[in-house]
C-alpha cells in the first residue's frame, strides 16, 4: 500500500546520497547559501519528478486523462484566499489542459480542497464539461468540501475511499459560510420577535455586517443550488427516468443547513451513496487503490517538503501549475 511512510522512504533513499554528495563537495557547506539552494533545487526536482511517474501510473490503469488539484488548506495556520477555488485556478486548469492531446479518453480530476468561490467553480465547471464533453469524473482522495462538493456532483461519477468525504454545499462569501450567515440572521430576527429585550444583544452582532451582505448571501446560496440541481440533472441523473427526485433528494441533505448542522460535516462513501449519488468506492480496484494513495501521499509529502506551497495543479503529461505563498 502506497502510504505516507513508504512515499516518505522512497523519496528519502533518493535524496539523501544526493545531498550527502553535494555537502561532501563543497567546503563550509552549511553556511553556504548557494548550497543551500541547490539541495532545495534536488529536493523540488525529486518531488516533481515523483508525482509524475505516480499521476503516469494512475493514467496507465484508467486510460482516462488526469489532472490533480490539491490544495494545502489542512496545512495551512493563517487565511489564504488561494487555498480556496478561485478564478486563478483556471490558468491552472488551462496549462494543464494544453499538453492533453487525445480529449474523447474524458477526464478524471483528483480533487483536495476545501472549497472556494461559487462564480469561480462555475467557470470551471462549464470550461471542463465543454472541453471534455462531460466524460468527466472526480476522485476524492481525502475531502473534496463545499465549492468542491459542487464540482462532485457536476461530474458523471464520484470515486471515494473509506476515508473520503464530501461536505454540504454551503458557499463561502468573503470567507464566510453562507448559509451559517442567513440562519443567524433569521435566529436573530426570531429571537428579537420572541423577546424584545434581545435586541440588544443582536444588535451588537448584526452591525458588525456590512450594508447588503445578508442579502448577497442570500444569492450566493440560491445560485449554488440551482447550479448543482441541474448539474446533477444533466450529467449524473442524466439517463434517470425520476432524475428530478434524485436530484432533489441530494439537494434536500447537501444544500439544507438544517439537515448538515455544520458547515464541514464530513459526508463518506456510505452517506453519498445513500443519497443517491453515482459513487464508486476506491477499494474495488484494488491497484487503483494503491496508485491513487501513492499518489496523494507524494503530494501530502510534497506539501511538507515546500513550506510555501499553496495549491497545485497538475496533469499525467507533466504540466505543472504552483501556487506559493503564505501558510
Amino acid at each position: 500500500m502506497g502510504n505516507f511512510t513508504s512515499i516518505e522512504q522512497e523519496f528519502n533513499n533518493t535524496v539523501e546520497p544526493q545531498i550527502a554528495a553535494l555537502f561532501a563537495s563543497q567546503p563550509n557547506a552549511a553556511n553556504n547559501p548557494a548550497v543551500k539552494q541547490k539541495a532545495n533545487n534536488i529536493i523540488y526536482k525529486t518531488l516533481l519528478d515523483m508525482r509524475k511517474e505516480k499521476m503516469q501510473a494512475v493514467y496507465k490503469i484508467t486510460n482516462r486523462n488526469l489532472i490533480c488539484y490539491i490544495s494545502a488548506w489542512l496545512q495551512s495556520s493563517k487565511p489564504n484566499p488561494e487555498v480556496q477555488i478561485n478564478d486563478n485556478d483556471m490558468n491552472g486548469l488551462m496549462n494543464a489542459i494544453s499538453g492533453i492531446e487525445d480529449k474523447t479518453k474524458g477526464l478524471d480530476i483528483m480533487l483536495h480542497t476545501p472549497g472556494g468561490v461559487v462564480t469561480a467553480t462555475e467557470s470551471i465547471v462549464k470550461y471542463l464539461r465543454k472541453i471534455f464533453n462531460m466524460d468527466i469524473r472526480v476522485i476524492v482522495p481525502h475531502m473534496a468540501m463545499s465549492a468542491g462538493t459542487m464540482i462532485a456532483c457536476s461530474c458523471k461519477e464520484i470515486i471515494m475511499g473509506k476515508q473520503s468525504s464530501l461536505g454540504p454545499i454551503d458557499p463561502q462569501y468573503h470567507n464566510v459560510p453562507a448559509q451559517g450567515v442567513l440562519k443567524e440572521f433569521e435566529r436573530a430576527i426570531n429571537e428579537t420577535i420572541a423577546s424584545p429585550n434581545k435586541s440588544l444583544i443582536w444588535k451588537e452582532i448584526i452591525q458588525q455586517y456590512r450594508p447588503s451582505f445578508v442579502g448577497e448571501c442570500d444569492n450566493v446560496v440560491k445560485m449554488s443550488h440551482e447550479l448543482v440541481n441541474g448539474w446533477l440533472q444533466d450529467c449524473m441523473f442524466k439517463n434517470a427516468d425520476d432524475k428530478e427526485q434524485k436530484a432533489q433528494t441530494v439537494m434536500n441533505e447537501l444544500a439544507s443547513h438544517d439537515a448538515s448542522k455544520v458547515h464541514d460535516r464530513h459526508y463518506d462513501f456510505i452517506k453519498c451513496k445513500a443519497l443517491g449519488l453515482n459513487v464508486t468506492a476506491l477499494e474495488d480496484s484494488q491497484d487503483l487503490q494503491e496508485a491513487v494513495l501513492s499518489l496523494y501521499h507524494c503530494y501530502l509529502l510534497s506539501i511538507y517538503r515546500i513550506p510555501n506551497v499553496i495549491k497545485f495543479i497538475e496533469s499525467q503529461n507533466g504540466e505543472s501549475f504552483i501556487i506559493n505563498g503564505i501558510r
